[in-house]
């Protein structure tokens, strides 16, 4: 059965409450044993002399949210995963906020764990969002994944 490609675009910060209400939601799920969360927040680099203010997030979103898909689905064949859950901001996002919510829910830790970093480190290797660094001067650099 194939799955259908989900948006996992949301305009802004991704919110502590959205974060909370994600995790609750899985308290019925009564075979999952252990999660793990990566939290990406946006942080105030100082770059020759000039602070990082917020980022402004863009992205090629059906392509990227294919390429999502793809990891995702990848993910499932590798690690015995109950369930993922990736979102990320499309938008400015000041200093301080969250800019990426990975929730990866398995029956026990060391998958969790293992599944979480594959995750992630694919996002970052091949996802085609793009971060324009806003200085507190109002001058801007686009950012460099590392």
């Amino acid at each position: 059965m194939e799955t259908k490609i989900k948006n996992v675009f949301k305009e802004g910060a991704i919110s502590p409450e959205f974060i909370a209400n994600s995790i609750a939601k899985h308290q019925s799920k009564t075979q999952i044993g252990a999660h793990d969360i990566f939290l990406g927040q946006v942080r105030a680099d100082e770059i020759e002399g000039k602070t990082v203010s917020a980022i402004e997030y863009t992205a090629y979103e059906t392509m990227a949210n294919q390429k999502f898909h793809e990891i995702r689905e990848v993910t499932f064949s590798k690690y015995e995963i109950t369930c993922m859950h990736i979102y990320h901001s499309l938008g400015k996002v000041k200093t301080g906020e969250i800019c990426l919510f990975v929730f990866v829910s398995s029956p026990h830790r060391r998958v969790a764990f293992e599944a979480l970093e594959y995750v992630v480190e694919e996002i970052k290797a091949h996802v085609p969002v793009f971060g324009k660094e806003l200085f507190e001067d109002d001058s801007y650099q686009w950012k460099v994944n590392t």
